[in-house]
């Protein structure tokens, strides 16, 4: 289903059924006839396991022993499960990749201001002229009910990640032998409901507020990006500051967007892979496949864990798989191609969006000669005592490089994810930059 200009809400009829055969945000509530994919019922209770003194979730489905292993060897029995690029990672690494598959469980659960909000939306959104932006929303998913790719992906854009954020996370982007250098962050994610200082007539057109600052290594430490992220990015684009600590600076950054360089990323990603996907959408045509029963990294309590270590998780060509865990799930299929007369380096991308938190779960990138380049995969983590699902770690592996890029990770740092940050407006405006930079 390729989209068109026209966008135009659910029925009453229609977002009755939130909460009724969907979920609240609109997942399918019911199983698969053959119940390898189970019942929602709620998902993970907020007190579902215990929570240690940093603040880390324990996990919840510790005992639970994988059901079976895809590898090399047997990986064509399940590939109607499979991505094209998870396919290609086990003949790219044929004798280290593999994928084990436990019991499925669909643990999202979120605030009820969340499920009240979805509802709203799902009669009042609607995509601006060009899929640019959206209109009529409120707070998280501006479409539970989507009617085509690109509302899908909107989905993806304004899932909920808490209402404030800040978070201690680290990247790597280990050579071909596995050798590799930590980059640390401190970033803050807020949206606008979630500053002391919330005024919806100046703000509303803002999605949310964005800092990350580098703390390490030394020679980048002190360099601070700030964004903008807007809903209709028609009326307003995006808007970003870079502050750079050498020279003392803060300038706009317009190449925060698109193809531009990812931070610190040594070239491996673009600045719209980071959160998997980011931005605005467009550049591409979006078509929508349609739903798919998948295989994708899930409830990754384990990789997440304060327990391990980067040595343990960061290996030679992907992310140690013993520690991986991958269950069946239906996702939303989305398939992106450039627009004739518009740029990007991944000329196209084929996204699988998890149904039960609409946060994308691998999305494939393919370059000029349609050739598949880059894998992207997110070990999801629900942090059920805040009710937010996210991340244990991203990554993006590069098939003809040989490489990748590991995101997100925290299990060595002094604390988990900050749901209770306290932020004002002034905390981000380009003059805040140079006091967050000061090494």
């Amino acid at each position: 289903m390729a989209f068109s200009a026209s966008s135009v809400a659910a029925t009453a009829e229609q977002a009755a059924e939130l909460g009724n055969s969907l979920t609240p945000i609109g997942a399918e509530k019911a199983g698969n006839a053959s119940g390898t994919i189970p019942e929602w019922t709620g998902g993970l209770a907020t007190d579902a396991a215990a929570i240690d003194a940093k603040g880390f979730s324990a996990n919840p489905y510790a005992d639970d022993k994988p059901l079976f292993e895809i590898t090399a060897a047997n990986y064509e029995e399940y590939q109607d499960n499979l991505a094209p690029g998870q396919i290609a990672m086990f003949k790219r690494y044929p004798e280290t990749f593999k994928m084990p598959v436990y019991e499925s469980r669909r643990s999202v659960a979120l605030p009820d201001a969340i499920y009240e909000a979805a509802k709203r939306n799902a009669t009042n959104s609607k995509l601006v002229q060009g899929g640019n932006g959206v209109t009529g929303y409120d707070k998280a998913i501006a479409f539970p009910i989507p009617s085509n790719g690109l509302e899908v992906i909107w989905n993806h854009i304004t899932r909920y990640r808490g209402d404030s954020l800040q978070r201690i996370v680290t990247q790597a982007t280990p050579q071909t032998n596995g050798n590799y250098t930590i980059v640390r962050f401190v970033e803050e994610y807020v949206l606008p409901q979630g500053l002391t200082d919330y005024n919806a007539d100046t703000m509303g057109n803002i999605l949310y507020y964005f800092k990350q600052q580098v703390t390490d290594p030394g020679r980048l430490a002190g360099n601070v990006l700030l964004v903008h992220e807007t809903v209709d990015q028609v009326a307003t684009p995006r808007m970003a500051w870079i502050y750079n600590a050498g020279q003392r600076r803060v300038r706009r950054a317009p190449q925060v967007s698109y193809d531009g360089p990812g931070t610190a990323a040594d070239g491996m990603r673009t600045s719209d892979n980071l959160d998997m996907y980011n931005g605005a959408p467009d550049r591409y045509d979006w078509e929508l496949v349609g739903k798919k029963e998948q295989y994708i990294a899930y409830n990754s309590y384990r990789m997440g864990s304060p327990d391990v270590k980067y040595d343990d998780l960061i290996q030679p060509g992907h992310l140690n798989p013993e520690l991986a865990r991958y269950e069946l799930h239906r996702t939303w299929e989305v398939v992106a191609t450039v627009k004739e007369g518009e740029r990007h380096i991944y000329a196209k991308r084929h996204f699988f969006i998890d149904e039960d938190s609409w946060q994308a779960g691998h999305i494939d990138h393919y370059d000029g000669r349609g050739e598949l380049w880059r894998v992207a995969e997110a070990h999801a983590l629900h942090r059920y005592k805040a009710q937010v699902p996210g991340f244990a770690a991203e990554t993006l592996y590069d098939l003809v490089a040989g490489r990748y890029l590991a995101m997100g990770m925290n299990n060595e740092e002094s604390g988990d994810y900050n749901y209770e940050h306290k932020a004002s407006s002034t905390d981000f405006t380009p003059a805040a930059l140079r006091q967050s930079g000061v090494r």
